[in-house]
């Protein structure tokens, strides 16, 4: 750090009762009054170098043998008017980063120029603060942090903006052509003592050594020097992002629910209300500040980063356009976010859902729009109300129509972000309060091709019901379209067989395409009976189109593992169906119109064949073994 001395002669100021003097052997004829504060002064020096002085006194009336100046609002205070004072009575006066704004805003509201004297005050701080402050780094960083407490001052002055070119100017620099910064050099010196001097010899100054120094700077003095340094167009986007990560980590900490909570209960107390609120719009500025400031690259910053913002613009209650702005930047790159990224809490007391599933819905259709071209095909419903086929039905009209919307995000990305909005539905479905509309809405904002299997959709699904066992067949029914049984693996079908809260519908899927799945592995496919194509038919299943079942490697809570422990006796799923064929008359007029009663949908489903020696043939041979007996 720079300083500089003015003046040689020693400190002569006392204080008695409450009023500043000076010692001399002439008595005072000039009484200065600053922000409370009394001065008995002498007019000859004060006079000879303070034009505004001069002024002031030819304007007030003498009253008795001294004139009293009256100096309300002078900039800096009691100390900065002291130091003034000093140097007009040659006493010695220390100047650096830390007092020379406030002496420099002193001496020019005081008029200390060169007009008046030659090599006045405010001369000589210019040429140290040209000289001195703005080639050192450290002392540009706390000249222009200390402009905040004179920010009108400063800016008629030209501190700040000669501070913010500085740094801007030493950042555009290759770090060995300068004086590395404080934080910068005290980290050295760290791996210094621990790893010894080697360790300091062999690695280089890093190319983001500004960024911790930087970020000790208010908001507003923040985002001009980051503008300043984006401008100069040497530094990569990846090194702008890592300082606003830095700076966001100093400014934004632990922001959670929690503290939104907390928030609107202090927020009660009227001693505590206002505090908050300031903390709160302080906190507000510098994320749309921080929003403001990303780079426009791809990947300049993580995805993580970005959700992390958009949390707390949620919980903080930022702009509309902000949280679109972070929505959007979220979706460019949305594959590289987990499940406990996108866990955004909700702060809306409207309901009591824990999760803020709007906003990631928000990001899904940000993510599909990416260069989309116009749809070939009328846009489905949001929450896909309107639909009355199944989707197992749609799958061929939709596949090729979905596959034709491709947009900038790339195929591979949108299987990995199929799987993570599977994994995100496994994780909010525990909750009670989630509205089945929004669960359906998560679930049909993936495109159908995205999807290599369902084995994650249908565990999303089953933790759903087992949460809400209150669903009617109907919220069943909504729940499960979704789900295609072809893109089940093994497991999956084996559980979902017996799941007595599935549809029936969802049932007899399993059950057939699981069979069809063995006659095609046995090399032996053979022709359908006439009354299975007319139960098929009656659930709009396709029975021409295989696909290869496909496991899941996603890890879930021991809670929600599949158990098929049951399936080694074979009557389970008899029992499974024939209990809900008691209980769900779903499809029971589908069926009808077609011949088929309860009864003969159950008969037909049973005449499937038995040759293939797998799930069904065994189950339903066994069966007819015990009937015999009886």
């Amino acid at each position: 750090m720079k300083f500089m001395k003015l003046g040689s002669r020693p400190d002569t100021f006392y204080t008695s009762e409450a009023v500043r003097s000076v010692s001399s052997e002439v008595s005072s004829d000039l009484i200065v009054q600053v922000k409370g504060s009394r001065y008995l002064l002498h007019k000859f020096p004060l006079l000879s170098k303070c034009s505004r002085l001069q002024r002031l006194c030819s304007e007030s009336p003498e009253t008795s043998q001294h004139h009293i100046v009256q100096l309300p609002d002078f900039p800096g205070g009691v100390e900065a008017f002291e130091l003034c004072a000093k140097f007009c009575y040659g006493i010695t006066v220390t100047l650096s980063a830390f007092n020379i704004v406030a002496v420099r805003c002193a001496a020019e509201y005081l008029q200390m120029t060169e007009d008046v004297e030659k090599g006045n005050l405010a001369y000589k701080l210019e040429v140290f603060f040209n000289s001195c402050i703005l080639h050192g780094w450290k002392d540009s960083i706390v000249t222009l942090q200390s402009t905040k407490e004179f920010p009108l001052w400063s800016e008629d002055l030209g501190i700040t903006s000669r501070c913010i070119e500085a740094i801007a100017s030493k950042v555009l620099t290759h770090p060995s052509k300068m004086s590395l910064s404080h934080s910068y050099s005290r980290r050295e010196r760290d791996d210094e003592s621990c790893n010894g001097a080697e360790s300091r010899r062999h690695k280089p100054p890093g190319r983001g050594w500004w960024a911790e120094d930087m970020a000790e700077l208010s908001i507003d003095l923040y985002w001009r020097t980051m503008i300043a340094v984006k401008s100069g167009g040497k530094i990569p986007s990846n090194l702008i992002g890592e300082a606003l990560k830095i700076y966001a980590d100093r400014w934004l900490p632990n922001i959670s629910r929690e503290r939104h909570v907390n928030k609107q209960v202090a927020s009660d107390s009227d001693s505590d209300s206002d505090s908050t609120f300031e903390i709160t719009s302080r906190q507000r500025a510098i994320l749309e500040a921080i929003v403001s400031l990303l780079p426009a690259e791809k990947g300049a910053v993580s995805c993580s980063f970005l959700l992390k913002l958009l949390k707390a613009a949620n919980i903080l209650n930022t702009s509309s356009s902000s949280k679109m702005e972070l929505a959007r930047r979220v979706a460019l790159q949305l594959e590289e976010a987990t499940v406990r990224d996108l866990l955004i809490p909700s702060i809306s007391y409207a309901n009591s859902s824990v999760y803020d599933v709007d906003l990631v819905i928000t990001i899904l259709e940000q993510f599909m729009l990416q260069g989309q071209s116009p749809p070939t095909s009328p846009p489905r419903s949001k929450l896909g109300f309107e639909r009355r086929r199944s989707r197992s039905a749609e799958n061929i009209d939709l596949e090729f129509q979905e596959s034709r919307r491709s947009s900038s995000a790339s195929h591979g990305s949108k299987l990995k972000v199929a799987k993570l909005v599977d994994g995100y539905l496994q994780k909010i479905s525990r909750d009670v309060n989630l509205p089945l509309s929004k669960f359906i809405a998560l679930a049909e904002a993936i495109p159908y091709f995205s999807r290599l299997d369902h084995d994650d959709l249908y565990r999303a699904i089953d933790i759903y019901l087992k949460a809400h066992p209150d669903l009617n067949k109907s919220e069943r029914k909504r729940l499960c379209r979704t789900l295609d049984c072809k893109k089940l693996s093994v497991e999956a079908c084996m559980h979902a067989a017996q799941n007595e809260l599935l549809p029936l519908r969802v049932v007899v899927q399993v059950l057939f395409f699981e069979q069809a799945r063995a006659a095609m592995g046995s090399g032996k496919v053979t022709e359908l009976p006439s009354n299975i194509k007319a139960l098929l038919a009656a659930h709009n299943i396709d029975p021409s189109r295989p696909t290869t079942a496909l496991s899941t490697t996603t890890s879930i809570p021991a809670d929600d593992q599949w158990s098929v422990s049951g399936f080694r006796s074979p009557k389970s799923k008899v029992s499974t169906l024939r209990m809900k064929m008691a209980e769900d008359d779903l499809d029971e007029s589908d069926l009808q119109s077609e011949g088929l009663g309860r009864t003969s949908k159950f008969k037909a489903f049973c005449a499937l064949p038995t040759r293939p020696k797998r799930m069904l043939s065994k189950f339903l041979s066994i069966n007819r073994n015990s009937s015999e007996k009886n």
